[in-house]
Formats: structure tokens, C-alpha cells, sequence
């Protein structure tokens, strides 16, 4: 079916109190991956390339996007596909032509008040285009973040955030943290309560890989909708690769240890999937 915009897929799980979950692509095998787990979940589910991501195949969007999209296209259940942390402006504005519905603008890095104005600059471009824009106030933990281990995002600075912004969704720091590689994080809820009151858009969550699933759970019962996993299919993905080659030593052919690693990446996102349900 055709790619489905964010928005919509947002608003639904929004509106039936479910989570979305957003994957990240980091190779074809990754969207495949994500794909089988959404349709053999029967939930739909956003693919979502990185900044980072984009820069690994060489600084070029348009070949991992649009064979995300081809992919993505060919599926059973609704698809979006998301662009991940943008700093770079010419990134950001390669979006429509890349097929993107949607697009988290990272300015959290910048001090406050910059942070603001262009992230106002971005929502007004990314509207004016048709897209639905992601931001944050500061970084999630992790990558150099003020939510590590210990900040929170305060409800009024969000609320103050999205009214001068115009996003359409915000990610918080509530105890998550990314590229973890253990499930160990435990989630403010109380807090997430409060920013689903203060806040008119939908909340989401970064880091989620390190959240156990009954976390996960109470999250998105709290008042989460966006819920963005990526280590946990990289984490699927090497352990596959490692166990094949170390059954056999003498394996050759990539494509006899990257379907492992892309039937166990399906696993995690179907897992993951039937938990945000």
C-alpha cells in the first residue's frame, strides 16, 4: 500500500491510547526486517533513517530512503517513514523529495533561545510542505544529553516549547536514554501524566530499547504515542550474525548470516510491537 504520513499514524494511536512504534533503518535489511515484524504483528509501524544513518551511506538520503519507501510500499500494514535527528538544513530539506512524511529537527544542542527560533523556522518550512515536524528541548541521554541519567523535561517549559515552536510532537526526558544495551531503565510515569496534560501534542519517547516492556506498557498507558526503538535491532541483528559465523567459520556468503540477522531483527519488532498494542 502506499506510504502512510506520519500524522495519521500518530493521530491514530493516539486517539485508541496505543503506541506507535518507529524502528530505525540503518541498512535494507533493517526496513525488511521492520516490515515483516509490523505485518506479522498486523500493527502499523514508521521506519525511520538518522541523520547518522544517512551519513554512513555516504552523506547520500535518496538511496536508503527510497528503497526504504520501495520496501515500505510493498507492505500489508500502513508504513511511514520518518527522517531522524536533522541538524543539517539541506538534509532537512531534502525530505519531500525523499518521500519522508515526517521529520524530527534536532536543534536541542543549541542554547534555548536558538534552540526556539529554529525550530520555529523549521516547523513553519516543514508546513508549508506538508510535513509533520518532531523536536525536543534538550538531548536525550546519551549523546551528550541533559537527560542523563537524571534531567526531566519540566511540563511548563514544554507547554512554552510547542506554543512557540508549532511542533506536532515532542520528544521528553523521562528516564530513558539512548543506545543502551540492557533493559534497566526505569520511566518517571508521573511525569509522563503530567506532560500529556500540559502538552497539546503527542509525546515521544527516545531510547527506547533500554525500557522493559511492562515499562513500555505503563508509558504509553501514561500518555506516550511515538516510541522510537533502534538498538534493539542492531543489538538482533550482530548476535544473529555472530552466531552464524561462529557455527560455521568458513561462511562466505553474506546472505546466508544477514537472513538470520533479518528474520531475528522481524522477532524484535514484532515483540515489540505486540507490546505498544
Amino acid at each position: 500500500m502506499p506510504l502512510v504520513p506520519t500524522a495519521e499514524l500518530v493521530r491514530a494511536a493516539h486517539t485508541t491510547g496505543r503506541g506507535i512504534g518507529a524502528f530505525n533503518v540503518v541498512s535494507l535489511e533493517h526496513a525488511e526486517a521492520i516490515v515483516a515484524g509490523a505485518e506479522a504483528a498486523g500493527r502499523p509501524v514508521v521506519c525511520q533513517i538518522s541523520e547518522n544513518a544517512v551519513r554512513f551511506h555516504g552523506g547520500s538520503l535518496a538511496p536508503i530512503a527510497r528503497a526504504t519507501a520501495a520496501v515500505a510500499e510493498s507492505a500489508a500494514v500502513p508504513v511511514g517513514l520518518h527522517l531522524d535527528h536533522v541538524t543539517d538544513e539541506n538534509l532537512l530539506r531534502s525530505a519531500p523529495d525523499c518521500g519522508f512524511g515526517s521529520v524530527m529537527y534536532d536543534a536541542s544542542v543549541l542554547p534555548h533561545a536558538r534552540n526556539v527560533s529554529a525550530t520555529r523556522a523549521a516547523a513553519d518550512w516543514a508546513h508549508a510542505r506538508g510535513l509533520w515536524l518532531e523536536a525536543e528541548l534538550g538531548a536525550i541521554g546519551g549523546k551528550d544529553g541533559v537527560h542523563a541519567p537524571g534531567a526531566r523535561t519540566d511540563p511548563a517549559e514544554a507547554a512554552a516549547f510547542v506554543g512557540a515552536t508549532r511542533i506536532d510532537a515532542l520528544a521528553v526526558a523521562v528516564g530513558s536514554s539512548h543506545a543502551m544495551t540492557t533493559r534497566t531503565a526505569r520511566l518517571d510515569h508521573g511525569l509522563i501524566a503530567r506532560l500529556r496534560r500540559a502538552v497539546p501534542v503527542p509525546l515521544v519517547l527516545h531510547g527506547s530499547t533500554g525500557v522493559p516492556d511492562d515499562e513500555l506498557r505503563l508509558a504509553v498507558a501514561a500518555g506516550m504515542v511515538k516510541i522510537n526503538i533502534g538498538t534493539a535491532l542492531n543489538i538482533a541483528f550482530t548476535g544473529a550474525v555472530r552466531d552464524a559465523l561462529a557455527a560455521d567459520s568458513t561462511a562466505v556468503d553474506p546472505r546466508r548470516y544477514l537472513s538470520r540477522a533479518r528474520t531475528r531483527m522481524a522477532a524484535a519488532v514484532e515483540n515489540a510491537l505486540r507490546v505498544l498494542g
